[in-house]
């Protein structure tokens, strides 16, 4: 078998557990996609690169398919996917060893090796960029941080991020940082500090995208009243359609019109479903029977992949990403939704089934296709509230 043939099977094999669209609605989806461009905010592949291969890309070949990374060239190509932010990420528990700053630039080391090493792909730092390099036919590269432990509170760091390409900072990943707390960590800061005001300023002022995923919902208005550039979610869902914490509460998107924000829809399953909270309570409350009954953690570790074996995981599906995105556009308006989808791993269940990687994009704009968005819908949550968003960002940042 030729290694063409071998990329065509894999890039056209049907995804388990997905329904086909309507062949006529995915075609004009990416006829569509293809002068979007299309922009996903968030991609681990730069974490799996760190975490499995310790960073190194040599012998890595990501100019055919690699089904066990969460993106490759040809799967991107597949996908319509114009620009990619790549996510520079390290875990949070870096903080207790006062080695966050370090890892970070660790990250950026192998993103900005990452973007060289491809033909395909180019770095960009501004609106303008993106659109050149899409239109040349390249996949532009941007620069995400995800996660405010990585500058160790200082304001030099952030700089320097900003040099090194960086073009969001979000504020927190799980657990709080000493300026701001996070979705899933307890209330500390209520908010904001002074420190984490000081943060906002200075994203404004460099002409770096605040990124409010992560942070818990007081957070998430602090920023907002603090910030005077547009704000980005840039891989958060509707709390409406699934409460789950990491997603962004009505008042919130009711905000977004004046401050010209936008929330970039997520693909992970835990923050698509509806049926998730009532899922997580009945794992919950599965563990807590376990660890009465069970004297070892790894007793209590095996009884729990059993009853999650027996307790599948609802899942989600494309159409309650759509519906996600429904919600998004009702509360906030058309021109405040993007994708955001965070991939981070093969996909085979992190992630809705049907987007289970970078080729099914389309699939998901078919959808939308079916629900009678217009092509000018389309065309604004694929990449162009992003770049009106971002020269709004960079506007802010020249007036000052």
């Amino acid at each position: 078998m030729t290694l063409a043939l071998l990329a065509f099977l894999v890039l056209a094999a049907p995804v388990a557990g997905a329904s086909e669209p309507d062949p006529a609605l995915l075609a004009r989806a990416r006829t569509i996609l293809a002068q979007a461009p299309l922009i996903d905010t968030h991609n681990d592949l730069p974490h799996m690169l760190v975490a499995k291969r310790d960073g190194d890309l040599a012998g890595l070949d990501l100019g055919v398919p690699q089904p066990e990374w969460c993106a490759d060239i040809p799967r991107l190509r597949q996908g319509g996917v114009g620009a990619q932010y790549w996510s520079v990420y390290t875990d949070a528990s870096n903080m207790k060893t006062n080695r966050s700053l370090h890892e970070a630039l660790r990250a950026f080391d192998v993103v900005l090796r990452l973007v060289r090493s491809r033909p395909e792909l180019e770095l960009a730092r501004t609106a303008a960029d993106v659109e050149r390099i899409h239109r040349a036919g390249r996949i532009a590269s941007l620069i995400g941080v995800e996660g405010g432990h990585m500058i160790e509170g200082s304001l030099a760091a952030l700089r320097i991020f900003h040099e090194l390409g960086a073009r969001y900072l979000t504020l927190t990943h799980w657990d709080n940082v000493e300026w701001a707390d996070a979705a899933t960590d307890r209330a500390e800061q209520d908010g904001l500090d002074e420190f984490g005001e000081a943060v906002i300023r200075e994203l404004n002022r460099l002409g770096m995208f605040v990124d409010a995923s992560h942070v818990s919902a007081d957070t998430m208005r602090d920023v907002l009243r603090v910030s005077r550039a547009p704000v980005i979610f840039s891989h958060s869902n509707a709390f409406a359609i699934d409460p789950h914490p990491r997603n962004v509460p009505d008042d919130v998107l009711r905000l977004l019109p004046r401050n010209g924000g936008v929330v970039h829809v997520n693909f992970i399953k835990e923050y698509v479903s509806a049926a998730d909270p009532a899922w997580q309570q009945r794992r919950s409350t599965a563990a807590e029977e376990l660890r009465a009954r069970l004297d070892r953690q790894q007793a209590v570790d095996a009884g729990l992949a059993a009853w999650e074996q027996a307790n599948p995981h609802p899942g989600g599906t494309i159409a309650e990403v759509a519906d996600h995105i429904d919600h998004i556009r009702k509360v906030a308006g058309i021109d405040h939704v993007g994708i955001g989808a965070d991939f981070y791993d093969d996909g085979k269940t992190s992630m809705v089934p049907g987007l289970r990687d970078v080729t099914r994009y389309p699939h998901l704009f078919a959808e939308l296709l079916r629900r009678g968005y217009s092509e000018d819908d389309l065309l604004k949550i694929a990449g162009r509230n992003h770049l009106r968003a971002m020269r709004q960002m960079e506007g802010a940042a020249e007036s000052r």
